[in-house]
């Protein structure tokens, strides 16, 4: 799809406790745990686009071309952003905006944070419905049954149905919590997969190769231009995206000497540049024009190791969404609950069904929107756009 973070799985890769509030006590954070924290944000469900962003940008060298001159943005960002925090003494995104550049400013920043939250929560869904329905493929591949044909697929391996079904039997019982205890485990889960991904389309790739006399490299059928070559910067940023979590992984950390926060920012994205080249290079290579905006979707259903990764990105999307659904929350609450009741303290009865009533209107209006979008590329274009304003804006 075009440009989740990492959250566009990317939001959702990070830590609540780093997101959603100031971190307690001494800041303990190793270098090596914030470029793990760093990687979590960042990898996810942005990588299964980047075989069709190879593809629009106009081939192999004009996308890395891209990818490198966004990775000079991207770590000037991060380094900036970890400077702002250490002249401001906030530690999180939306507190450096607000404290540097005003409360109109913080205000436009908190909007932002709930279109990027809530465009990535629509991304994750759309995502999982496309691998449901692979899976349901790979168990009736003649789309019923008794193989009458796809015009008669049964309604319960029907994405619609699946989807739906998933959101209230287990995405709603897992987002209403005030704390959700297994954010810690859930964002490993999104790293796994993207890694395991990676691997599966570099050895598909070379099987794929070696079965074959001649093997050419795929040629576009258009020459690459700067449009071209533009149009892909939002699946990058989607890609990329861990700017919201920086703050608080910089005021975690123990070592906040700005030179060493650079050095960690660099070897972060350096990893994540790796990683997303390579699945993007060779998901281009083995599928050239034909490669779908979810990669995923471009492979047989019924091939085993593709079904690990199916299974790895939708359980832990399944699990990462109700992290996205809680920081979402609390934001909203932020903007627009906390500020007309001041500090009047709210009864445990109405801040359930504030938390409810919030929870039920998210899911539905994602789940709506996840329906009926024809592919994850129109969502994660969006969100790539909203992305640049924590990258490049905001920062600048």
């Amino acid at each position: 799809p075009p440009a989740l973070r990492s959250a566009m799985e990317k939001v959702a890769g990070e830590s609540v406790r780093l997101l959603d509030k100031p971190a307690a006590g001494s800041p303990n954070l190793s270098s090596a745990g914030a470029v793990f924290i760093m990687l979590k944000s960042a990898l996810g469900a942005g990588l299964l686009n980047f075989p069709w962003a190879f593809n629009k940008a106009g081939g192999i060298a004009p996308a890395v071309l891209v990818e490198l001159g966004s990775l000079v943005f991207l770590v000037s960002g991060l380094a900036v952003l970890g400077y702002a925090s250490s002249l401001s003494t906030q530690s999180t995104y939306q507190g450096v905006i607000r404290e540097v550049c005003g409360t109109a400013v913080g205000k436009l920043c908190e909007v932002c944070f709930i279109l990027n939250l809530f465009m990535i929560s629509v991304a994750f869904l759309r995502v999982v419905g496309d691998q449901l329905e692979k899976l349901c493929d790979s168990f009736y591949p003649n789309g019923t049954l008794s193989g009458e044909g796809p015009s008669l697929q049964h309604w319960y391996a029907d994405q619609r149905f699946t989807l739906s079904a998933l959101c209230v039997l287990v995405i709603f019982p897992l987002s209403v919590p005030k704390e959700i205890g297994f954010q810690k485990y859930s964002s490993i889960l999104g790293t796994l997969a993207a890694c395991y991904l990676t691997l599966v389309i570099v050895i598909k790739y070379h099987l794929q190769a070696e079965s074959l006399s001649l093997r050419e490299p795929p040629h576009p059928s258009r020459a690459s231009s700067w449009a071209s070559m533009f149009s892909v910067i939002p699946t990058i940023c989607f890609g990329f995206q861990c700017h919201e979590a920086c703050v608080a992984i910089y005021s975690s950390m123990r070592n906040q000497n700005f030179s060493h926060w650079v050095a960690v920012s660099v070897l972060s994205m350096l990893i994540c540049l790796l990683i997303y080249s390579l699945t993007g290079l060779y998901g281009y290579l083995t599928f050239g024009e034909d490669v779908a905006a979810d990669i995923l979707m471009s492979y047989p259903g019924n091939d085993a190791v593709v079904i690990v990764a199916r299974l790895l990105f939708g359980i832990s999307i399944v699990t990462i969404y109700p992290i996205v659904v809680l920081l979402g929350r609390s934001v909203v609450r932020d903007v627009w609950v906390n500020p007309k009741r001041g500090a009047v303290p709210v009864a445990e009865v109405h801040e359930r069904r504030t938390r409810v009533a919030l929870t039920v209107s998210w899911i539905a209006a994602t789940l709506a929107i996840a329906l009926f979008v024809p592919d994850i590329g129109k969502v994660i274009g969006l969100i790539g756009g909203i992305s640049a304003f924590f990258i490049f804006i905001f920062p600048g």
